[in-house]
């Protein structure tokens, strides 16, 4: 992508010889490439650039027409101003999007985190190295039909016409690896694992694979449960996969649209036991991804979402935000309609637990590693869920994996029900999160 300065200057140029004065542009390019293989060799490798540019502007009526290019040169920049223009005069009339306040704040420099990426044949050579070790870890392990090996460099820019610049450039490497079991006379098992890096010097092959290969051998030897109540510890994985799926609680525009399970009057209710914190922070350390600005140019920043069991804050664009009195959080994406959308979680403990529970002693203890089909088993505006999940009967630190149970129940009951948030952290890929241990919840087995 061009230099940032450049761009700005092309497009006032352009925009002031077709009579525009108000308008801006925010845009991303990505170079990636990604290696996948099957039992030594590889089975698909893809580079490719993708460069995706909105245009904005707004006429004498205040109305906004947008439009997308791949082109920041100026015939490109001339052109999309151009039918962006045209297109504003049929743009809504009622709540139509603004600048953001926040688009010329100043925000901390944050130097570029990019790193030369590798060759093709050394994330090759890399990956048919790490599935022969895990398909070697046990005789029972006989594929790893899903793996992948990939970096990726973003560089994304914001500006507008009334003097906003923002650019920033990050780069990271992620591996996966899912195995799968094959035994006579018993089921198919499978586990995965996933690990992120700014870079392949700096990714934990190790740590991935060693973690494939244990959760894949800790579910040879399965068998039933009984249905029940049962107390119930989610991973850090499995936790923010549910609370993913109910992000509308926190969302903004979800609510201005009636699609959430909150409303403007939920902020400081208790929806939660008060053992749980809940903040989306985008810069924190451990966000390998970390962006410091949102696609409206307003600057990012740590939000509360639940302190101690209470709603404290929604997401919001500048757009929701002007509607619902606040101020915006940095979490706006431009299209034909502003969305909002989290970044990374950070979950921790809230206020001090009258007790504390640990794996190692506890007596008939569901720990759910996995959740899966969320697409299907979530009502994400009823609030309930019925879920298939991977995971083990625990019991006096002893783990038998479950041959295969579904977890059901009502999110904002199991977020009250909470009754212990361990303190040691773990990342994901949607962020930061301990181990959560709910008091009960219905598990039908067999």
């Amino acid at each position: 992508m061009s230099n940032i300065s450049e761009i700005a200057a092309i497009a006032q140029d352009k925009a002031t010889q077709l009579g525009i004065s108000k308008f801006d542009v925010y845009g991303s390019s990505v170079d990636e490439a990604s290696v996948q293989v099957d039992h030594g060799d590889p089975k698909q490798t893809k580079a490719s650039n993708r460069s995706s540019v909105m245009v904005r502007v707004w006429n004498s009526d205040q109305t906004v027409g947008v439009t997308s290019t791949t082109d920041v040169d100026a015939l490109g920049l001339e052109l999309a101003l151009k039918t962006a223009h045209e297109a504003s005069f049929f743009g809504p009339k009622e709540h139509a999007p603004d600048f953001s306040p926040e688009a010329t704040t100043p925000i901390p420099d944050h130097p570029d985190a990019v790193f030369p990426p590798a060759e093709i044949a050394t994330l090759l050579g890399k990956l048919v190295g790490v599935e022969q070790e895990l398909l070697e870890a046990h005789p029972a392990i006989v594929d790893v039909p899903y793996n992948g090996l990939s970096q990726r460099e973003i560089e994304r820019f914001y500006l507008n016409s009334e003097g906003a610049l923002r650019r920033e450039a990050r780069s990271y490497t992620s591996l996966y690896l899912y195995s799968k079991t094959e035994q006579p006379g018993k089921k198919p098992r499978s586990a995965g694992a996933f690990r992120i890096s700014p870079s392949l010097d700096q990714l934990d092959i190790q740590g991935c694979l060693q973690e494939a290969a244990e959760k894949t051998i800790s579910h040879l030897e399965y068998e039933k449960i009984p249905t029940g109540k049962y107390r119930v510890v989610f991973s850090p994985e499995a936790f923010l996969s549910l609370l993913g799926a109910f992000s509308n609680l926190f969302n903004a525009q979800s609510i201005l649209d009636n699609r959430s399970l909150s409303t403007p009057e939920s902020l400081g209710s208790a929806i939660a036991s008060p053992l749980l914190s809940v903040y989306d922070d985008a810069l924190h350390t451990d966000n390998i991804a970390r962006v410091a600005f949102d696609d409206e140019g307003t600057p990012t920043r740590r939000i509360a979402l639940i302190e101690q069991g209470i709603l404290a804050n929604f997401l919001h664009s500048a757009g929701s935000a002007k509607r619902l009195q606040a101020m915006p959080t940095g979490h706006a994406g431009i299209g034909a309609k502003v969305s909002v959308s989290p970044h990374f979680y950070h979950i921790c403990p809230g206020s001090a637990p009258q007790q504390t529970y640990n794996l190692a002693t506890a007596d008939n203890v569901i720990l759910i590693d996995d959740l899966q089909a969320l697409h299907a088993g979530v009502k994400s505006l009823q609030g309930s869920f019925s879920l298939p999940f991977d995971g083990w009967l625990v019991n006096q630190g002893q783990r038998t994996s479950i041959e295969s149970a579904t977890v059901a129940g009502d999110f904002r009951e199991l977020l009250k029900a909470i009754l212990y948030v361990e303190p040691e952290c773990e990342l994901t890929p949607a962020g930061v999160c301990p181990r959560i241990w709910v008091d009960s919840l219905s598990i039908t087995g067999e």
